[in-house]
């Protein structure tokens, strides 16, 4: 499948932080309204996770809104002692540690819990992902192509499901390689409870990892947020069986969205499992027969320096926010721009006949009003 290749950040720029501010950008990603893609903009233009916090109230004022809650300060004090009761790690964006593939996508986590080993993080990767209802025989195929991979140093990436995910991270382990399992509530809440067991021994020789704070249970909404870090994380991702509405193909588009490579096993006809990878190789998608089909795939980006292997292209830094929105008719003009549809920020830019840093200064002022919702791939939509 071609990669659908959507406005990620330039190349980050890992350096270490202090509690402080690791403290302060968990709180600036739990305030209200602001989201990852927001959480990115703020930091670029104040530069530190505390004076965004600071400069909050006047951006979202200037978007029409009067009162914006904060995360408070003990809150997130509590938090982040907690993940450290749980011998976890709270790794901010933009810090040693956090996963250089994933920090490439446009809303990358800005603060991930982790337990188990942190080193594997950065480490190739890809993901398996399919069925919670899987097959026999797509279970088996997701063990072995697991296994294989692991032999060849190959990370597995997968959302500890039922299923297609919990046979990638068996089949991971029965090496002893490396597997990452993506949370969709708090890196201590096991779901399902019946993978308890593969759920501790992953800790032991591999990460578990989430963007949830520690106690949340999975909601319905919480599993495609999931789904696009299991895709980040990844090199490429490998649909084994998948129905005609499944996760697994939410998984795929958000992988080829990223950049990623879309690789699928072809199934029965008759097997309704089968639709979705089916599908996926008649659109494009990389029939794969064996774990050499993957390894043949994934090899040339082996041999890229580790930042170059995310993504075909890297696009520059968007640049600049514009310290004042101008004149009101600015605003206005942005404001009609806007509807439930999403449009593209480029395509604002153009209707509007702004500058780009005013544009994406009044499209933040408007979204921590909550007047607006940030999707990926440089788009907006008007709420």
């Amino acid at each position: 499948m071609q990669a659908i290749l959507a406005p990620v950040p330039a190349e980050p720029t890992f350096e270490a932080i202090s509690e402080a501010e690791r403290r302060d950008r968990l709180r600036l990603i739990q305030t209200e309204t602001v989201g990852p893609i927001t959480w990115r903009e703020l930091m670029a233009h104040f530069g530190t996770a505390t004076d965004a916090i600071d400069g909050l109230a006047e951006l979202a004022g200037r978007g029409g809104r009067r009162v914006l809650k904060v995360h408070d300060l003990a809150s997130a004090e509590d938090e982040l002692a907690r993940i450290d009761a749980l011998d976890a790690h709270a790794v901010a964006l933009g810090e040693p540690g956090y996963p250089a593939a994933l920090a490439q996508i446009d809303d990358a986590p800005p603060v991930l819990c982790v337990r188990g080993d942190l080193s594997i993080l950065p480490t190739a990767g890809i993901g398996i992902v399919g069925a919670r209802n899987a097959s026999a025989n797509g279970r088996r195929i997701a063990e072995t192509i697991a296994r294989d991979l692991a032999e060849a140093d190959i990370t597995i990436v997968s959302g500890l499901a039922r299923g297609i995910d919990t046979a990638a991270h068996n089949g991971a382990l029965a090496p002893s390689g490396r597997t990452v399992a993506v949370m969709a509530g708090g890196v201590d809440v096991v779901y399902p409870p019946e993978n308890e067991a593969l759920y501790a021994r992953i800790i032991e020789s591999g990460a578990v990892i989430s963007e949830m704070l520690p106690g949340l249970k999975p909601q319905a909404r919480h599993f495609p947020r999931r789904n696009r870090i299991v895709s980040g994380l990844s090199l490429g991702v490998v649909i084994v069986e998948a129905a005609q509405r499944s996760g697994s193909l939410i998984t795929a588009r958000m992988a080829g969205e990223q950049g990623r490579e879309v690789l699928a096993i072809p199934g029965s006809l008759l097997d309704p499992r089968a639709y979705g990878a089916n599908r996926l190789i008649r659109e494009g998608a990389t029939l794969v027969r064996d774990a050499s089909d993957i390894l043949e795939v994934v090899r040339p980006m082996l041999r890229r320096p580790a930042a170059t292997v995310t993504a075909t292209k890297t696009p520059a830094s968007p640049g600049p926010l514009e310290p004042e929105s101008g004149d009101p008719k600015a605003r206005v003009s942005v404001l009609e721009c806007l509807s439930p549809e999403p449009v593209a920020v480029d395509e604002i830019v153009r209707r509007c006949q702004l500058t780009a840093p005013v544009v994406r200064t009044i499209l933040l002022e408007l979204e921590l009003a909550g007047r607006l919702e940030r999707l990926p791939g440089n788009r907006v939509a008007g709420l």
